[in-house]
């Protein structure tokens, strides 16, 4: 392929279930998506079920599993490399968490956009 045309660009969507009752799984998913992004592969991480509660304002900063870097870090990475952030529309209403909750990046989103992002990916992970 010659120098000056695109290749494909690859997608690995990431669907992360664990909020900050779990630390390590709710940071795994942001160090497998930086590692992706570095290799320059976009990456979609859709929060759902109480992993929704990391887009809140406020909350991912007080994060930190053992042996990982802080979810502040791996978030604040995440999204400065253009990552693209997601939340579940219907686990954020459930938890009473409003669009002016969350943290200015978070993409509130229904279940057509999730089956769409999994459906458009090379990949798809479950944390």
């Amino acid at each position: 392929m010659p120098d000056n045309e695109e290749q494909p660009t690859e997608t690995l969507v990431i669907i992360a279930t664990h909020g900050p009752e779990d630390p390590e799984r709710a940071s795994l998913p942001f160090v497998v998506a930086n590692a992706a992004l570095a290799m320059d592969v976009e990456v979609v991480v859709i929060l759902q079920g109480t992993g929704v509660t990391l887009a809140k304002k406020g909350c991912y900063e007080h994060v930190f599993a053992a042996g990982l870097p802080p979810l502040k870090e791996l978030v604040d990475s995440f999204i400065e490399q253009g990552g693209t952030l997601l939340v579940c529309s219907p686990c954020l209403s459930e938890r009473k968490i409003t669009r002016d909750m969350l943290v200015e990046t978070a993409q509130p989103v229904k279940a057509a956009r999730v089956v769409t992002e999994v459906l458009e990916a090379k990949a798809t992970l479950n944390y």
